[in-house]
């Protein structure tokens, strides 16, 4: 097995590919070592000194490290942990569930620009996102301001402020005239 990683934009951040399906939809969030239980995968990672959060995609596990951990020290371990959980047959996810991931579920009068929103986020900013280890749902919107969640390699990246407000944000303003701002939202 021959397990690819590529840096992201979050310097703690590294996104790994093991050259086979992680998860076969959706995605799962750890973002601490007390949300790993679902998956045998993650607390394994956890294991690493140094590891903080560890994100799923369908093809890719993003680890998220410590600022005092350098990644020289850490990656050979990390790599090692990944490729001894899919030699040993264990599935990612515990009784083949997932872990709570996707857009959360909005009801009142703004359904049809919340379905707007989630459409665009998933045709237009998601794929981008996952291609840095990341991704980002939608939590809420309210008198024209949308609120987001970042997860795996988006949250805590120093260029994500960025992404929201010059990428998103522009893009939601200019498909739906409702959207006044958007906003990221913590755990």
């Amino acid at each position: 097995m021959f397990i690819q990683t590529e840096s992201t934009p979050n310097p703690a951040t590294l996104k790994f590919l093991p050259g086979q399906s992680v998860l076969p939809t959706g995605t799962a969030d750890f973002p601490s070592p007390e949300n790993a239980g679902a998956s045998p995968l993650a607390t394994r990672l956890f294991a690493v000194e140094g590891v903080t959060g560890v994100f799923f995609g369908s093809d890719f596990v993003t680890v998220t490290k410590v600022d005092a951990a350098e990644w020289d020290h850490i990656k050979p371990a990390l790599l090692g942990a990944i490729m001894e959980h899919f030699q040993s047959g264990l599935p990612v996810m515990k009784d083949g569930g997932t872990a709570p991931s996707g857009h959360s579920e909005h009801t009142g009068e703004d359904g049809e620009i919340v379905n707007q929103i989630k459409e665009l986020l998933d045709t237009r900013v998601r794929p981008a996102v996952a291609q840095d280890g990341g991704d980002i749902t939608f939590h809420g919107f309210d008198r024209g301001i949308v609120y987001l969640h970042m997860q795996g390699a988006c949250a805590g990246c120093p260029s994500s402020t960025i992404t929201l407000k010059m990428g998103i944000e522009n893009l939601l303003r200019h498909y739906i005239p409702e959207v006044t701002e958007v906003r990221p939202v913590g755990v």
